[in-house]
Formats: structure tokens, sequence, C-alpha cells
């Protein structure tokens, strides 16, 4: 059982971010939620704070460019991850791979499908480009609309992969509980209540508890 979760961060100012990772050992800090274009010196105030962190900048804000600049940046200041989406394009994610291994940073290389789970053979060739790609773990977020999908996306693990799996959406709100318990590398929580960043997102305390019940039968 792996059962790190790591609390994934949106606030508006550097301010809010830094104190919103106060007594956290393990966050996900959404640069693409900030206001404006956040400054080289925001970015390495962020990511030189004493917690284990994910650098993540979301397609939609800013441009390719900008979004590699900036994550670029936060493994320089000392992410302990780094997120790039595999629809950046094998180049960008390549790029993006080796500067992470030269700062002692791992490469998350995700998908997210927002509609649907893709059938099985689809999800293992995600996450076979994935890897293909350069990452040191792979990372798929799918929508749940049936049971069925959690299982397909449960179904990935136990490989010997370094993969994350997350079901989006209510339904898929057990992959997020379960997935670390069966192998997922870690999962992510929201701070509390209205801190959510994606469908389905579970507080961290309300997940915490749940794991720990549940790791106590397996």
């Amino acid at each position: 059982m792996k059962g790190k979760i790591y609390v994934s961060i949106a606030e508006k100012t550097l301010q809010e971010c830094i104190r919103a990772l106060e007594g956290l050992s393990f966050a996900e800090v959404r640069i693409d939620a900030l206001e404006g274009k956040p400054s080289a010196q925001e970015i390495r105030e962020i990511f030189s704070q004493p917690v284990s962190l994910i650098a993540t900048c979301r397609a939609g804000k800013f441009s390719q460019q900008e979004r590699e600049e900036m994550l670029l940046l936060a493994i320089e200041a000392g992410a302990k991850f780094v997120d790039v989406e595999l629809e950046s394009g094998r180049e960008a994610v390549q790029k993006i791979a080796q500067k992470a291994h030269a700062h002692s940073c791992k490469a998350i290389v995700s998908h997210h499908d927002f509609e649907k789970t893709p059938s099985s053979e689809e999800l293992e060739g995600i996450v076979s480009r994935c890897f293909e790609a350069g990452a040191d773990i792979a990372k798929v977020a799918c929508k749940v609309n049936e049971q069925e999908d959690n299982a397909r996306l449960l179904g990935l693990l136990g490989e010997g992969r370094k993969i994350i799996v997350i079901g989006m959406g209510s339904k898929g709100k057990i992959t997020r509980v379960v997935a670390p318990l069966l192998g997922s590398e870690f999962t992510f929580a929201s701070a509390g209540k209205g801190k959510e960043t994606a469908d389905g997102q579970m507080e961290k305390e309300e997940m915490g508890k749940i794991m720990r019940e549940m790791g106590a039968l397996i």
C-alpha cells in the first residue's frame, strides 16, 4: 500500500498558496490557478517550500511555451514531481522529463478524459505512450459513467508499473480511495469543502479516514 494523499492547491495569489501549504507534507500546486502570469520569483518561492510538491499547469490559460517555461522554473526551484500532459506532444514532454531528471524530479505524464473511460485496450495504449514519452509515472484520469469504468481503471494496476489512476465524477470516487491501496502511486484530495480542483475530489481528512479504515481490512 502506498497511500500518499497529495492535496491539490489552486489558490489565486502567492500569499494564499504559501498559506495553504502550511502544515502539509504532500501537495500539488496548480500554477494555472494563480491570477495573471506568475513571475519567475513567485514560482521559485512556491516550489522551494519544504513540502513534497507536484508542479502542474493545465492547458487553457497559458500558451504551450509559457507553460513549459513555468514548469521548468518549478523543477529548478525544487519540485519533486512535474505533471505534463501527454497531449502536449512528445517533444514537449521529453524536454520537460529530461529537465526533471537532471534535477532529481520525477516526471508524471498524464492523460485526462473528461467525458468517458475508454476501453481497456485504449487505456493500455495510453499508458504505453506515457512511458514511451519519458514518464517516470503515468497518470490516467477518466470520467466514470458506470461501475465497469472503475473496474477498467483499477485493472491498470498491479503490473509492476508506476501508475496513478483516478476516476472522475461522483461515480469514480471509489477509485480515489481504493487505487492507492492496490498500488497506485498516490491520490489527490482537496484541502476542504469548496477547494476541489476536480469533479469527485474528496476532502483530505475524509479521504484519509476512509483509507485507514479500508487499509486495516486489506
